[in-house]
């Protein structure tokens, strides 16, 4: 064990019931189910980032990540991520809620207009590229919300606060990729932003389960809900109108 890590901690949290109170146990929350304020946000689940063969990982050798790691990533996305995020997806799409998708994708073919950080990292995904397009199983449906971002943050790096007040959406259930990047910084800015928020655990995925681990320990109870597909399809199952 790491001599800076004692798991007598792992689940100490002075505030977490002041967090708990007020962002968590809300009946906010509730309300915002019951009169459709809420969406589910499905954060960069496309080719250059979670797809085997390509974009980041068309090189398996130059991608940085050991072989074991790459495992890991793509059986949990293939085996556990991507179905539980089509469940939700079609959940909420039978509700008549809204079902937002981010990408990474440049407003240019060079990538001129990328952030810095992905100009850094060397991640693009062109206009029109296979790299731009979502998964198949995951991917937009009819009229459904498509947000372009060359950042991590989506929040800081689009108008989507813009487009969710518009929509009235108060409440946000959050899946993607990476866990510990894009997904997290989303879920901070929304909390910071007065959004009430639910991470799916079982419906993100990073590149190594530490990560995934101390992902989940940092968003738990302070900026979102936590639950599994299964408590928020039971949750979804039981909407009914709440009085404002």
């Amino acid at each position: 064990m790491s001599p800076d890590r004692d798991k007598r901690f792992d689940s100490v949290d002075p505030l977490r019931e002041q967090y708990r109170g007020t962002l968590i146990t809300n009946r906010a929350l509730t309300r915002a189910l019951g009169t459709h304020h809420a969406a589910l946000l499905c954060i960069d689940l496309q080719y250059l980032d979670a797809a085997r063969g390509w974009g980041v990982f068309a090189d398996a050798e130059r991608s940085g990540l050991p072989v074991e790691a790459q495992d890991y990533y793509f059986d949990r996305l293939d085996n556990v991520v991507l179905p539980n995020v089509r469940r939700l997806q079609d959940a909420f799409r039978a509700q008549g809620l809204e079902v937002i998708h981010t990408r990474i994708q440049s407003l240019t073919r060079d990538g001129r207009d990328r952030g810095p950080g992905h100009k850094r990292l060397g991640l693009h995904a062109a206009p029109g590229s296979k790299e731009a397009e979502f998964l198949e199983i995951v991917a937009p449906e009819d009229d459904e919300i498509v947000i372009n971002k060359t950042a991590s943050g989506v929040f800081t790096a689009t108008n989507l606060e813009y487009v969710l007040r518009n929509l009235g959406v108060t409440a946000l259930f959050i899946v993607g990729v990476y866990s510990n990047e894009c997904v997290s910084t989303a879920i901070r800015d929304a909390c910071d932003l007065g959004f009430y928020v639910t991470l799916i655990e079982d419906g993100c995925a990073t590149v190594t389960p530490e990560l995934q681990r101390a992902t989940l320990l940092t968003m738990k109870d302070r900026y979102a809900r936590v639950m599994t597909t299964e408590q928020a399809l039971t949750e979804l199952s039981k909407v009914e109108e709440v009085p404002e």
